[in-house]
Formats: C-alpha cells, sequence, structure tokens
C-alpha cells in the first residue's frame, strides 16, 4: 500500500467523521422556543415535584414572598449564592476556574438571569412537607447575608431556619469542605407539635434548553454534550437530552444513584440518599424552555416530640475523575469520551502520568506520542516493509494484468497466488492507519472533555492546548512535515488526477487542523516527525538488505 494512498486514506475517516459527527448537530431536534409551545406547564418558576405520599398536593401557583434575600456562602473552591424563598442555590461560581484565560472573573456553574437559568433545588414535600403548602414555598431566616469559610477551618455550615404554624421547626443547612466541590444539604425536622410529621425530600436540577452563544459546535469542532444524565444501579450511566425530557417523562426506581446536568468540563449532580428506594423524574417547562431532572427520596415519618434528618449531596464543579469517583459511583462517566472509552481512558491515564513528571501538560503530549509510536514501531516497520515488497511485485502485477486482461476472476486469483507466493500481505501498509486513526480520535475527546488541559500552557503563543493555535503556526508546521513525508516516500501512482490530489493533500489537512485544539495539532506534528525519523531508518535499513533498492528499481 503506498504511503501516499495511506494518507489518503485517514483524510477519508477524518472527513467522515467530522461529517458523522457534524450530522448528528444538525439532525438533533431543536428547542421548542415559548412561542411555539402551546402546551401549559406543570408548574410555575419554582416547579416541585407531586408527592408519593396521598394529600401532599402541589400548588400550581406559589407566590413569591416580598422579603425573600439572597445569601452568599463562600469556600476555597466555590461561592454559592442562595435564595431565602425555598433554599435553592441560584448561583454557583467555580473560584479555581476562570470564566475565560487569564479574566478576573470566575466560571459560573449555575445561575438565574433571565436569558439562562441552571439552579439547583431541593425541599420537602409531602402532607407537612413546608414546600407542598398552599401558602408557596417557605421563607427561611439566615442569621447573615454572607458566610466565609476561615482560614484554619475545614468546614463551614450554614443553618437556615423555618418554622410553620403547627410549631414545627425546619432547618436546612448547607455544608462546604475545604478543598472539595461537594455541597452537603441536610434538613433538620424538629417535630414539637403534637401530631406526627410526614415529608419527604427532593432535590431536581433545573435548566434552559437554549443557551445564548450556544451554537452547538461548528464542522470542523465537535460540541461537548449538555443535558440531564443520571445514574441508577442497573444503569451505570446514561444521558437523558432534554429532546428526551421534552417527550417522555423519565421515572426510575433505584436505591442511591445520582441525576445531573452535564456541560463541557463541568457538571452539576445531585446524589440521592444510599439507604432507600429513590425515584428519578424529570419534567419540562414548555412555557419557560426549561428541562428538570430531579429525584425523590422515600416518605419519612417524624413522631411527635423527636427529631430527624434528610440530607443528600451535591456535586458543583469540574469534571475531575478521581475525586467525582469518591464522592458517587460512576459519577466519573461524566467525563463522556464517547465510544472509544477504551482507548480514551488509558490514554488519558498515560497523559497524567505522564504529566506528573513533566509538568506541563504539552510535553506530556509529546512523551505520549513517543510512547504511542513506540509501541506501534513494529506495526510501522512492517507498514514500510510491506511497501517496498509491494513496489517489488509491481512489474509481476502488470504482467498479470496484460496476461488476464478484462477477465477479473482470474486477475484476483493470480494476484492471490502471487502474494501466497510472495510472502506479501496487500493490506500490511493499512493496519497501522487503521490503529492510528482510533487513536488519534480518542486523544481528541481526551483533550476535549479533559478539565485539566482547559487552559493548560505549553510554551510560547500556546497558552492554552484546548483550543486552536492562535496563530496557525503548529498547523502549519504540520502541513509541511506531511508533505516531507510525502517527498520521502516513493510511488508507482501514475495517474494524473491522482497525482493532483495527493499533492494537495498536506493543503487539505492543514486546513482542516487550523480550528484543531492546540494539544491535538501538537500530537499530530509530533507524530509525523517520529514517522518522518522512523522513515528514515527504516528505508535505510532495507536500503542495506538491497530489498527498497529492488523494489525502487
Amino acid at each position: 500500500m503506498e504511503s501516499q494512498r495511506n494518507i489518503l486514506v485517514i483524510a477519508l475517516l477524518l472527513v467522515s467523521f467530522l461529517i458523522w459527527q457534524q450530522w448528528q448537530t444538525d439532525n438533533a431536534p431543536q428547542p421548542e422556543t415559548a412561542q411555539q409551545s402551546t402546551q401549559t406547564s406543570t408548574g410555575d418558576d419554582s416547579f416541585i415535584p407531586e408527592s408519593d405520599q396521598a394529600g401532599g398536593e402541589v400548588p400550581a401557583d406559589a407566590p413569591v414572598t416580598a422579603s425573600r434575600q439572597l445569601v452568599t456562602i463562600t469556600s476555597d473552591t466555590l461561592k454559592l449564592t442562595i435564595d431565602t424563598q425555598g433554599g435553592d442555590i441560584v448561583r454557583a461560581e467555580l473560584l479555581e476556574h476562570d470564566d475565560e484565560l487569564n479574566s478576573d472573573d470566575k466560571f459560573v456553574l449555575l445561575t438565574n438571569d433571565a436569558n439562562f437559568v441552571n439552579v439547583a433545588q431541593s425541599g420537602l414535600i409531602g402532607r407537612d412537607g413546608p414546600d407542598a403548602s398552599a401558602d408557596g414555598r417557605p421563607l427561611y431566616h439566615a442569621e447573615q447575608k454572607s458566610y466565609q469559610l476561615a482560614e484554619g477551618e475545614n468546614s463551614l455550615s450554614v443553618p437556615l431556619t423555618f418554622t410553620n404554624e403547627a410549631g414545627v421547626t425546619f432547618t436546612k443547612t448547607f455544608t462546604l469542605e475545604r478543598d472539595s466541590h461537594v455541597v452537603g444539604v441536610n434538613y433538620d425536622i424538629n417535630n414539637q407539635s403534637d401530631q406526627p410529621v410526614q415529608a419527604q425530600l427532593y432535590a431536581q436540577l433545573k435548566q434552559s434548553e437554549s443557551k445564548p452563544g450556544d451554537d452547538g459546535g461548528s464542522m470542523l469542532m465537535a460540541s461537548a454534550y449538555r443535558g440531564p444524565a443520571y445514574s441508577t444501579s442497573e444503569t451505570r450511566y446514561s444521558k437523558y437530552s432534554f429532546s428526551d425530557v421534552r417527550e417522555a417523562h423519565l421515572n426510575q426506581t433505584t436505591a442511591g444513584g445520582w441525576i445531573g446536568m452535564l456541560q463541557h468540563y463541568f457538571v452539576s449532580a445531585w446524589i440521592a440518599p444510599e439507604n432507600g428506594e429513590n425515584q428519578f423524574y424529570t419534567r419540562f417547562l414548555n412555557n419557560q424552555g426549561q428541562g428538570i431532572i430531579g429525584f425523590k427520596a422515600p416518605v419519612t415519618t417524624v413522631a411527635p416530640g423527636t427529631e430527624q434528618n434528610l440530607s443528600a449531596k451535591l456535586w458543583l464543579g469540574p469534571k475531575l475523575q478521581d475525586e467525582m469517583a469518591e464522592v458517587a459511583p460512576n459519577l466519573d462517566l461524566t467525563v463522556d469520551y464517547g465510544w472509544l472509552w477504551f482507548i480514551a481512558q488509558p490514554l488519558f491515564k498515560l497523559l497524567q502520568f505522564l504529566q506528573s513528571f513533566a509538568v506541563n501538560w504539552g510535553l506530556a503530549i509529546i512523551l505520549t506520542t513517543f510512547v504511542v509510536r513506540g509501541i506501534m514501531y513494529p506495526l510501522t516497520k512492517a507498514q514500510y516493509t510491506s511497501m517496498a515488497k509491494m513496489r517489488m511485485l509491481q512489474p509481476k502485477l502488470v504482467a498479470l494484468r496484460e496476461r488476464y486482461g478484462d477477465d477479473r476472476q482470474k486477475m484476483s486469483q493470480g494476484m492471490m497466488e502471487l502474494y501466497k507466493k510472495e510472502k506479501v500481505n496487500p493490506l500490511g501498509g493499512c493496519l497501522p492507519i487503521l490503529i492510528q486513526m482510533p487513536i488519534f480520535i480518542s486523544l481528541y475527546w481526551v483533550l476535549m472533555e479533559s478539565v485539566e488541559l482547559r487552559h493548560a500552557p505549553f510554551m510560547l503563543w500556546i497558552d492554552d492546548l484546548s483550543v486552536r493555535d492562535p496563530y496557525f503556526v503548529l498547523p502549519i508546521l504540520m502541513g509541511a512535515s506531511m508533505y516531507i513525508i510525502q517527498k520521502m516516500s516513493p510511488t508507482t501512482i501514475t495517474d494524473p488526477m491522482q497525482q493532483k490530489v495527493m499533492q494537495f493533500m498536506p493543503i487539505i489537512f492543514t486546513f482542516f487542523f487550523l480550528w484543531f485544539p492546540a494539544g491535538l495539532t501538537l500530537y499530530w506534528l509530533v507524530s509525523n516527525v517520529v514517522t518522518i525519523t522512523q522513515q528514515w531508518y527504516i528505508f535505510r535499513q532495507l536500503e542495506k538488505k538491497g530489498l527498497h533498492g529492488k523494489a525502487a528499481s
């Protein structure tokens, strides 16, 4: 197999991958706007689910209390804004992550803006649940408007209290820990009334389906998934897109599990209680264009004169696989490497391991390239040896064509006998290409999904490996390296059209790579440099044996 034709195979596979990728984006169901919708949502801006317990009716239009306040809670990693009406988290800033490279603003994961809503809600429903009251959601009381994790302290707990007319006190406590992206949400039900209290914990994430500036990616860059997902005892990880939420309500019962809202590099996820059966659900608020995914824990009864706690955990942060795996089973699967995850996972582990020594992620990519190409060297050697043998057989193949003419069956039989006699595998040159393309695509998703590479600098002008080279230096160098490989590889192609196509391949590839992440282009450039070195060495060894010279003659 000719080296130039191998390059053409790579191009066709790459273009096919990009076209298939864009087809998925273009054929995804389009968001339904509020003007197009004719269905009335099941609730207002403070939608809460119906209780599993009879008699716990949820009001359709809960009034909003005028005296509601916003409380801020700040740790070393998170800055949360809590609405005292219901105690929802309406804003979350990630203090360790800039919004843009070198920006003074921090990345905002949760927000309740007019153009985009993404909030984490929780409450108590059921017969005596304060969030199911006809008077609307509870108005909690906070001792102060701002809380800060103090130096030397490892955790910060902020209680919000509400007492109903029967004298039952509900305390909703948010707990943040140092160096953690987990928010503990605990309900303490203190029943000093003379009647038992029945309540049911729920937690949900609500997000607008349409996001300003979210165009779903381009022809050359895939967009990361944004939308709901969940994990149960039977399903380790499953996406449940906004279109799925519109079409059918999720209804899954499981012990433990989690529900989440995913986006590029970051995730918010409620981890349900491990004890008892939790019910997962979804809803779509058509008049607001918002999707909801949540869970309901089992109904709890608190006897008179007693106290009981209900709790859940909320992950608000980047997709850090090791940390998420410790918080909840399968939460690390939100780092979605696609169908080639079995290649991408080891590649990321290798990158992570090499980065621990190289410090720089760009150097880790270069070292990873050396490791991958080193492992593939036996296949590369077999590829070039096969190329040399195939060129050596060209005169005999021409003789077969002259002998059998248009008789394709006899021609095929003659070629197979010739390959068998000469011990030549006609597909030997294709195998390294077939292996390299999945590695290329897997590394593409590693660079797209791994938050560790977000805003990760390399050197000189490359200050973010997760985005394109701002000056297009790496793509141009990559195209030049492809040109060198092409010139180093002798060819027997005589068709003028094929020759012109092959001459333009470096230019076409350079154009493709202009928009690829700099880290991916760096990998391909270094891989080409290694290919040039290996090709020079292998052909030199073949020349010493006389094989390459005979083949080229």
